[in-house]
């Protein structure tokens, strides 16, 4: 009998067990880091930007000198000269004058705003009148408003966006101090099973999950060895995952996971570290098996695709995760059921879903399918879980689906 634990025990015992990698790093060029997970805080050196600048094509002027304006009674003000894009503004404008600037253009000394060239009229006499009045700050960016020197950017754990490229192009860095990457090992397990390139005879099925895992670690980030297909001979499969714990820093083991006769996974495991669990309350992917050698994962997934599939997203990602001290966050978006979903198993019910957007807001059309059919799944937008103890929920219901 599964000793199955649920869910939130599951994660607890992810942060339990296991602990951040040792400090592990490697400096990478700026476009080569989106995706890559940060190891160090990065904080500034530097002003950004390092000049006053307008926000707006205008003149650069102290607002006491357009107090009172109007479009009837402009504040008449002499034009000084221009600041040109690229140029610095290494002067101080006189009181009672104002100095065209571009939009991005450096502002001098003495102009603590900036009106709107529209809000403006050209005399043509060497003057201009300003028919809006300004308010110091109006129109513009300090230096350092951005960034100052030792202003923190970003967290060591975050995972790179390209915004967060530009912040770092920003303050001049060329080089990223990333997490190497976790080298995850997969290996699937079964007679019935052969590669995706070989038809199958009588009997037999595709491997499906060593690709669906490969391809999802490796949008995750990770390195991932395959080691193929294993027979289901204890001794062959102990010495693959033995040689796999070697040489990565975690091992997927898919198939061989529930109880049976030629289902060895757990044994091996136990036998190479320490079981942590053997069961999960969810469905798809009770017979899941959890345990380590060391510091290092050992983790046997359903054989059943769609289990494997939600089993990796629900816990073998934010385990990796915890490995890397990577910070991820799923924000989950809220729909309205389209048809009702029976779910009285006493597990957590993971559920696929497909999202149409209509005129009365977001619609989440439930996905049936059993734990082999992995096809159904292609066209999935998200996922929703209902509780262990809710016995269904009915059409209509608002659900938080988690995008693939």
């Amino acid at each position: 009998m599964l000793q199955v634990k649920t869910p939130e025990e599951v994660w607890e015992l992810i942060r339990a067990e296991f602990v951040p990698l040792p400090h592990r790093s490697e400096h990478v060029s700026l476009p080569e880091s989106v995706g890559r997970v940060l190891a160090e805080d990065i904080t500034a050196e530097e002003y950004v930007p390092d000049f006053d600048r307008s926000t707006v094509d205008g003149y650069a002027l102290s607002a006491a000198d357009s107090f009172g304006c109007s479009e009837s009674v402009p504040a008449i003000l002499p034009v000084t000269g221009q600041v040109l894009m690229g140029e610095s503004a290494d002067f101080t404008l006189p009181k009672g004058s104002c100095v065209y600037v571009p939009t991005g253009g450096a502002i001098p000394k003495g102009a603590d705003c900036a009106v709107m060239l529209e809000y403006t009229e050209d005399y043509g006499d060497g003057s201009i009148g300003v028919m809006k009045p300004g308010a110091p700050g109006m129109n513009m960016i300090f230096r350092g408003d951005d960034v100052y020197p030792g202003k923190l950017i970003l967290r060591a754990g975050r995972v790179l966006s390209a915004e967060d490229i530009g912040a770092l192009a920003a303050v001049g860095r060329t080089e990223v101090p990333v997490s190497r990457r976790l080298r995850v090992g997969v290996i699937s397990t079964g007679d019935e099973l052969v590669p995706p390139e070989q038809k199958p005879g009588p009997g037999q099925v595709r491997d499906v999950n060593a690709p669906m895992l490969t391809a999802m670690l490796g949008a995750w980030g990770a390195e991932v060895k395959n080691y193929g297909i294993v027979a289901d001979d204890e001794e062959l499969l102990r010495g693959k995952m033995e040689q796999a714990a070697q040489e990565c820093d975690a091992v997927l083991v898919s198939g061989g996971s529930s109880v049976g006769v030629k289902d060895a996974a757990c044994r091996i495991i136990e036998h190479m570290g320490k079981l942590l669990l053997h069961g999960i309350a969810i469905k798809p992917g009770k017979p899941t098996i959890l345990g380590r050698s060391g510091n290092k994962p050992l983790v046997g997934l359903p054989g059943h695709p769609v289990a494997a599939c939600f089993v990796a997203k629900l816990f073998v990602l934010p385990l990796l995760g915890r490995l890397l001290g990577r910070e991820d966050a799923q924000y989950p978006v809220t729909a309205e059921l389209t048809e009702s979903v029976s779910a009285n198993h006493g597990r957590a019910q993971v559920n696929a879903c497909r999202l149409e957007q209509t005129e009365k807001g977001l619609l989440a059309i439930p996905i049936r399918s059993k734990s082999g059919l992995i096809t159904q799944l292609a066209g999935a937008d998200g996922y929703f879980i209902i509780d262990r103890d809710c016995e269904g929920l009915p059409k209509g219901a608002k659900v938080n689906v988690f995008m693939n």
